[in-house]
């Protein structure tokens, strides 16, 4: 099992490494670099002063390099100008160029600036992690048990009315896209034009307090969209589990259906939906981004959306990092609670 994680775990940084890498190329994009420079400059700068402005920030450098160095892998550049002024990755207000340290990236905690939000990248995507994070939780604390128990119903009994009933609606609930139910859950429910005004349409004040009036509707909108998922995959296990023999002998020998299902079938039915809800994870973080712009929810899918549309490239750089690593990680604990939940499951 050591060697198994320990081979993961290799596996997981050079996929991590490759896939920043990706990021970092498409978000440095020579485009993308002469509109920073024009934001933080000014919006009428000609060709060469928009070369200048990338020269003296250390743009032009070869792009391995410049990855390297905000990895912290390479030192950081630096630029003096005409009057001998330093400048460099490194250097701030805070830390002048005698105390600067040589090299500051993702590895030395050192995230970047974001040049909207005008704060350090690491405190935004902390902040903002932890409000998506609340989301995130609540969502599976509704989302889990209601689509394990939509499956194992009807799964139980095959082709019945009850059956046909909840596979109806989990295909309806996945075949419904977030920003359609969202729209339709703030026009019922939150709209003054239907009369409904049971919840808040905007989820803005649960940033500061969550109630059941302010947090109910992105809730429901992203476990209505998950839930038909998982009840699915789960219906489809306990189906295959309730055709087995040790299940058809347990039936021979007169034990009664509730003790069936409970004590021979579920554990056996609950090892694909396993790995089906760990990957949701991955889904929740990266896909509230619709439901949290649609709510006006400032958490990470937010923040996301707003680096991608105001060209922050540090912060959109940061969110890549979490969400590659978030990926990963809950990609190794579904292989490693796989294999405990499956015994017949072995590492060679």
């Amino acid at each position: 099992m050591g060697l198994f994680i320990l081979r993961r775990i290799v596996i997981m940084i050079l996929t991590a490494l490759c896939l920043t890498f990706i990021v970092f190329v498409l978000t440095n994009l020579q485009p993308n670099l002469e509109k920073l420079a024009k934001t933080q400059g000014n919006v009428r700068m000609t060709d060469e002063q928009v070369a200048t402005w990338l020269e003296m920030n250390g743009y032009t450098d070869p792009m391995l390099s410049r990855y390297g160095q905000w990895l912290g892998l390479l030192p950081g550049w630096t630029r003096e100008d005409a009057e001998g002024n330093v400048t460099g990755r490194c250097i701030s207000r805070d830390v002048p160029a005698d105390v600067a340290p040589e090299r500051c990236g993702v590895l030395q905690g050192d995230w970047g600036w974001s040049t909207v939000l005008r704060d350090e990248v690491s405190a935004i995507i902390g902040t903002r992690l932890g409000l998506t994070g609340i989301l995130m939780f609540w969502v599976m604390l509704l989302m889990v048990p209601m689509a394990l128990i939509m499956g194992v119903l009807a799964g139980m009994r095959e082709g019945s009315r009850l059956d046909r009933s909840l596979s109806t609606v989990s295909i309806a609930s996945t075949a419904t896209p977030e920003y359609v139910s969202g729209v339709i859950l703030i026009a019922v429910f939150a709209s003054s034009a239907v009369g409904l005004k049971w919840f808040k349409g905007t989820a803005t004040s649960a940033m500061d307090g969550i109630t059941f009036e302010n947090f109910t509707l992105p809730v429901v909108t992203i476990a209505l969209y998950g839930m038909g998922y998982i009840a699915r995959m789960t219906r489809a296990s306990m189906t295959e589990v309730m055709t087995a023999q040790y299940i058809r002998t347990a039936r021979l020998k007169g034990v009664s259906f509730p003790n069936i299902v409970l004590k021979h079938a579920l554990r056996n039915a609950l090892i694909a939906p396993f790995t089906v809800i760990m990957l949701q994870i991955p889904w929740l973080l990266n896909g509230v981004v619709i439901v949290e712009t649609l709510f006006n929810y400032k958490g990470f899918g937010w923040t996301l959306v707003q680096a991608a549309s105001n060209n922050d490239i540090e912060l959109l750089l940061g969110c890549s990092v979490v969400a590659v690593v978030v990926v990963l990680v809950t990609q190794l604990i579904s292989d490693v609670g796989y294999i405990f939940l499956n015994p017949r499951i072995r590492i060679s």
